[in-house]
């Protein structure tokens, strides 16, 4: 068994994790923090959690870190990087579900989110957690950086496709949609129920910080220098995400060949799943679990293709991916705590 802490509990991706963790069997949930609700009951923040055995939550300052083996950091962007960098040295390894590592250059994070990146030295030895394309990387690592939810839902579209070469990387449009619980969990007029039901916007447009990263993992992974065409949009539904692909096919690519590869590709996955030809994917299929599910479509122009994915943005987009990354890092079979399917209808 290891000792497991959830830093920021009482957000929607704390919770998440708080949900998991229950369910693995390896895990125990030994400490969990929340600065403004420090001294609660669990289930007085969240009343799903009633019944359960849970400690209460505290203060940073109140955990026992000798008793923790792995911190799970559910913080705000910018507030994970300065906790992360005290409690580094004191635990086993940190599973980082914050922005402040995903970017490998301190150059790039300062132009991206506004401010220099205060530890910038423990970037080189992070690992951005990928899952499916950082297996190698993972086992045994301190420090994992976990996507963002568009980058992981648009990623695992997109990546397999680059790598092979049937996709034109010069052209890419990423169009992609996600519930309102990826915003966090913060009261906010623009978040209101009225302000957000019974219609659909986009934001952020040209500028979102997701962009960058997904240009980097593209580099990474598949080894193909692009510059994404990526619009986020916000959905009335509280948890799912969509992200639908428009590419080009490269010189002699089909549509054929893009299902054939993916259905190698993915053939062996437990969580990432190519469906039968002419099956859209939906987001009420893959609600509460782990699980990704892609589907690929001729277009109406010549040599394109639409690729579209879906994913829980709280779940496979965050803490489920969490849960998956550690697995790995111990060399455990990456499925524990995770062999949950969609909660459909």
């Amino acid at each position: 068994m290891k000792n497991a802490a959830v830093l920021g509990a009482s957000g929607y991706t704390g919770a998440e994790a708080v949900r998991l963790i229950l369910g693995h069997p390896h895990l125990n949930l030994k400490a969990m923090t929340a600065y403004s609700r420090a001294g609660e009951d669990y289930a007085d923040v969240f009343r799903n959690f009633a019944g359960q055995a849970l400690p209460a939550l505290t203060t940073l300052e109140e955990v026992n870190w000798d008793d923790i083996d792995v911190v799970f950091a559910c913080l705000p962007h910018g507030a994970s990087q300065e906790t992360i960098a005290k409690i580094l040295d004191r635990v086993e390894t940190v599973i980082d579900l914050s922005a402040d590592f995903r970017l490998s250059d301190p150059e790039l994070y300062a132009r991206t989110y506004g401010r220099p990146h205060a530890f910038s030295e423990l970037l080189a030895g992070r690992v951005y957690g990928l899952t499916e394309f950082s297996r190698d990387l993972l086992p045994g690592a301190k420090l994992v950086a976990c996507p963002g939810c568009y980058p992981t839902c648009s990623m695992l579209a997109l990546l397999p496709g680059l790598a092979a070469g049937l996709i034109d990387p010069a052209h890419i449009i990423i169009d992609a949609k996600s519930g309102v619980t990826g915003a966090g969990r913060k009261a906010s007029l623009a978040f209101a129920y009225s302000e957000t039901t019974d219609g659909a916007q986009a934001y952020a447009i040209g500028t979102h910080r997701h962009a960058p990263e997904m240009d980097q993992a593209v580099k990474d992974f598949a080894d193909k220098s692009v510059k994404v065409r990526f619009t986020p949009h916000l959905l009335p539904m509280n948890r799912g995400m969509i992200a639908t692909c428009h590419v080009t096919l490269t010189e002699g690519a089909s549509v054929s060949d893009l299902r054939a590869h993916y259905a190698a590709s993915y053939g062996a996955e437990r969580f990432v799943h190519l469906l039968a030809e002419g099956q859209v994917p939906q987001t009420r299929h893959v609600r509460g679990s782990n699980h990704c599910q892609i589907g690929i479509f001729p277009d109406r122009t010549p040599n394109s293709a639409v690729i579209v994915s879906i994913i829980d943005n709280l779940t496979k987009g965050s803490s489920g991916q969490a849960i998956q990354n550690y697995n790995v890092t111990q060399g455990w079979d990456e499925s524990l705590g995770l062999n949950h399917v969609g909660v459909f209808p």
